[in-house]
């Protein structure tokens, strides 16, 4: 046995066929390829193209949008407020903000601000600061000697980054400076008439000092 004389088991090695490459090789033309062209060829796909026909998603209906501007809430209920209170983690009659309530896990990130809502029952009175509460959980709260405050929500952002977000923030700061030129040119219009409303009236016209001295002469 020599090293020139060894080789492996039949079949253990598999050859795989050259398909494709033409009719005188015997194993086909295309091998179910199509024609020529950019399909025919590896590394190619092409998303949601069927051949021509109008492909699945557009011919599938759409309905609504996402909203970007959206405002959203961090939202707790009347009774994980009872929960936390009983548990210890907020006093009674204290003051409950989106802060105190993120320092005992009652809620996650802040988002917009804070909304309140009525699930479950509340038995001590807490002035709550929220952005938003349903009337039901106002009416509870106030049941229980509690006071509901509701501020303002924070103001959405602008999308950041990309073509998109930088058009929306050129389109806002030009409208502002446009309002804020038409209004330096009002205040600098309605400045000469004032001016003018405040100047003095002119003396009504009397007789030459000349004339009433002459007047005495003759008297």
């Amino acid at each position: 046995m020599k090293l020139n004389q060894l080789s492996d088991n039949p079949g253990a090695r598999y050859r795989s066929k050259r398909l494709g490459r033409g009719l005188g090789s015997g194993k086909g033309k295309t091998s179910a390829r199509g024609g020529k062209g950019q399909t025919a060829r590896s590394g190619v796909a092409l998303n949601g193209f069927e051949g021509g026909q109008m492909p699945l998603h557009r011919r599938l209906p759409k309905r609504g949008f996402k909203n970007q501007f959206r405002t959203r809430f961090a939202v707790v209920n009347t009774g994980r407020l009872q929960s936390a209170v009983d548990a210890g983690k907020l006093a009674k009659g204290a003051t409950v903000t989106i802060e105190a309530l993120r320092a005992v896990g009652l809620v996650g990130r802040p988002l917009d601000g804070l909304k309140l809502l009525a699930k479950g029952e509340i038995k001590v009175g807490l002035t709550i600061e929220v952005a938003r509460a349903s009337p039901s959980a106002i009416a509870a709260v106030e049941k229980a000697g509690g006071k509901v405050v509701v501020t303002s929500p924070r103001q959405p952002k602008a999308p950041h980054g990309g073509a998109k977000g930088r058009a929306i923030a050129a389109r806002a700061a030009k409208v502002t400076k446009t309002a804020d030129a038409a209004a330096e040119k009002a205040a600098a219009a309605a400045k000469p008439a004032d001016k003018a409303a405040e100047k003095p009236a002119p003396k009504a016209a009397g007789k030459p000092k000349g004339a009433a001295k002459d007047q005495g002469a003759k008297a």
